[in-house]
């Protein structure tokens, strides 16, 4: 969430208490070595304002089909919520940096680990951080990738 092409006000404006300076250098100290940072940084780079409020809207609407069927009742492990972990995977695929199914199941698990990530699913809907925690584990593992697999 660090293009050039946006100002820390914007991106605040844009992501709310989602965004901080310091988070995004905790990212970097983190991630900053590894080939998916790199990726990210590049393809970042190159966005503008509109671009990320693309990201955003995609990201919300993601966020509110997770959202839907945790209220309906879906379990994280059906097809329904599945078939969503698969297309948030390729949202980061297609946005940032290319994801594996193994990594996409450790980075959900920050979802539930991490309490800034937790309350950002939370307060779209209670529950919701380890119902996307789960649907994105079963998907994984939906594609041949079981627990404890790392890659």
């Amino acid at each position: 969430m660090s293009g050039t092409q946006l100002t820390p006000e914007e991106q605040r404006e844009l992501f709310g208490d989602s965004f901080s300076e310091e988070y995004a250098a905790e990212a970097e100290q983190r991630w900053g070595e590894t080939p998916q940072w790199t990726q990210s940084q590049e393809r970042t780079a190159r966005y503008t304002k509109a671009d990320w409020q693309e990201v955003k809207a995609e990201a919300d609407a993601l966020n509110a089909d997770f959202a839907a069927l945790l209220a309906a009742g879906e379990p994280a492990d059906g097809a329904g919520a599945m078939d969503v972990a698969e297309r948030h995977r390729l949202h980061v695929c297609e946005r940032f940096y290319d994801m594996s199914h193994a990594m996409h199941r450790s980075v959900s698990q920050l979802y539930v680990d991490d309490a800034r990530f937790t309350a950002t699913y939370e307060a779209v809907a209670p529950g919701l951080a380890q119902y996307v925690r789960d649907a994105a584990h079963a998907n994984a593992a939906r594609h041949g990738v079981e627990e404890g697999c790392t890659s």
